[in-house]
């Protein structure tokens, strides 16, 4: 049986699980019309011919220290991987919810290939197509653009696509070259979406590529471990309804969708970016969850590990893992929302000034060519450090199709894997909309929709602000966190 070396980066990926919090992947597309399980299941087979990851197991293998291996399944059967339920009736959100806490609850065959997929009917009126896959297979990004081979940008798809389908697709460590023809408008389509993305990581990634390159690169990994050193002398967050003793099983919610419009008119208030506003409305969220479970708000860290994309856009078709961490300590000591949007402005500017992401990328690396055990040390200290996970991806900003079925919504849910980490918060923009999803440990927050709730409050706070702002010909202001004095600050740890 042929053996391929699982890269470094994927296995500490593949070694992250706790051992009740799985490193998972969740997504869903909702439709408004039923989906034909039948033209699914021959898309899926068609277009996933071209990603052999998707036939292939993991094996520890090697001698004297095992190392994760992709492995040929034998006799692979992607309709194991396939799967048709419906909901009872009347198959509402609850109904959904109940059986999305069910499916991100359970693990993955370990003697298969790691992904899996759901067709649900009876939701109401159309279907949800649930996909779930491990993080060592890629990241938010490389999935985004497997999603660009599996979704249509028309009802009327290019049909069967043949030869292009079959064409064997980089695994991660090929050399970035894409197709021609079909997938052009979907290239482009992803492209755009991620230059539009606010980044973390275009400073150091500039950086990197530039031409002075080995002295340059040596000085800002060294800049980025000092950095990576300093967050791990800092204290923990402190132990609270995010961080605790977990359970096997998980909760799942997600609010209404806002309008990237109004995301950006809030943001004008403060010169804040989309990204700013957003994380600034759910800071609020978690601000107004921990004080309803008692804790000390104003007195209390809660800091967010966040993804750090370092691909570059020319290898966004490849699968695999590509991308740093940072800490961002979020302003839950604020008390007002636009006290908390300066805040988080300034925070997150910092953090787009950071070499860490580059350093911990680095830090993958070297832990996962060493075993669980190894590996293991370094991703508990960092996580003690944090008591969410967060990240914001930017998607498509018009409609897409699977099977011909127009996709309404997509949503997504981050694993928080590890021993500390007790809630994956995403945010995922679709058709101009932003939707904010959690899953969290059922233990630790057993009413994660409490905050999704919260957040749409907090939305609607900053809107009638931003409301009044205009209406008054109030100027946005660019003075960062300025008017925040009288809100209890904290020195950005990053800066």
């Amino acid at each position: 049986m042929t053996l391929h070396k699982m890269a470094p980066v994927d296995a500490a990926w593949y070694h992250m699980d706790g051992r009740a919090n799985l490193a998972m992947v969740t997504s869903v597309a909702l439709t408004s019309k039923p989906l034909d399980f039948a033209a699914v299941k021959a898309l899926y087979a068609e277009r996933l011919a071209g990603f052999p990851r998707f036939r292939q197991r993991v094996v520890e293998h090697g001698w004297p220290i095992p190392s994760p291996h992709w492995e040929d399944m034998p006799d692979f059967d992607m309709g194991q991987h396939l799967h048709h339920v419906a909901l009872p009736p009347p198959g509402g959100r609850r109904a959904l919810t109940e059986l999305l806490n069910d499916i991100v609850s359970t693990p993955l065959d370990r003697l298969q290939p790691l992904w899996q997929v759901h067709v649900i009917d009876g939701v109401d009126g159309g279907s949800a197509l649930v996909t779930r896959f491990h993080h060592c297979m890629g990241d938010g990004t490389s999935m985004a653009a497997l999603s660009m081979r599996l979704y249509d940008m028309t009802p009327a798809a290019p049909g069967r696509r043949g030869k292009a389908a079959a064409a064997p697709i980089a695994d991660g460590d090929g050399d970035g070259d894409r197709d021609s023809g079909w997938l052009d408008p979907a290239f482009d389509l992803l492209v755009g979406a991620r230059r539009a993305a606010v980044s973390t990581a275009s400073t150091v990634v500039d950086a990197v590529r530039h031409p002075q390159a080995l002295i340059d690169r040596a000085a800002l990994l060294a800049g980025g471990a000092g950095m990576l050193l300093t967050e791990l002398l800092k204290r923990d967050d402190p132990r609270s309804p995010f961080k605790g003793d977990f359970s096997l099983a998980k909760r799942v919610a997600w609010s209404e969708p806002v309008a990237i419009d109004d995301v950006k008119a809030i943001g004008a208030l403060a010169g804040a970016k989309v990204n700013d506003v957003l994380v600034a409305g759910m800071t609020g969220a978690l601000r107004a969850y921990l004080k309803k479970r008692g804790v000390d708000v104003e007195h209390t860290t809660l800091r967010a590990m966040v993804p750090v994309d370092l691909r570059p856009p020319e290898r966004a078709l490849e699968l695999g893992n590509d991308f740093g961490l940072v800490l961002l300590e979020l302003a839950v000591a604020a008390r007002t929302p636009m006290a908390r949007l300066r805040v988080t402005k300034e925070n997150m500017d910092a953090l787009k000034r950071s070499p860490e992401p580059m350093a911990m990328r680095v830090l993958f690396d070297i832990f996962g060519r060493t075993p669980k055990a190894v590996s293991d040390i370094p991703s508990s200290m960092l996580s003690s450090k944090a008591s969410v996970v967060m990240t914001n991806v930017m998607g498509p900003p018009q409609t897409l199709h699977v099977a011909g079925v127009p996709i309404e919504r997509v949503m997504f849910w981050v694993p928080h894997p590890g021993e500390h980490l007790g809630m994956g918060i995403s945010i995922l923009s679709y058709r101009g909309k932003a939707t904010l999803a959690i899953v969290a440990d059922a233990h630790l927050v057993p009413d994660p929709e409490t905050i999704t709730q919260r957040f749409q409050k907090e939305f609607v706070t900053m809107l009638a602000a931003a409301r009044r702002a205009k209406g008054q010909g109030q100027p946005a202001t660019r003075k960062p966190a300025a008017a925040a004095a009288s809100a209890p600050r904290r020195r950005n740890p990053d800066a």
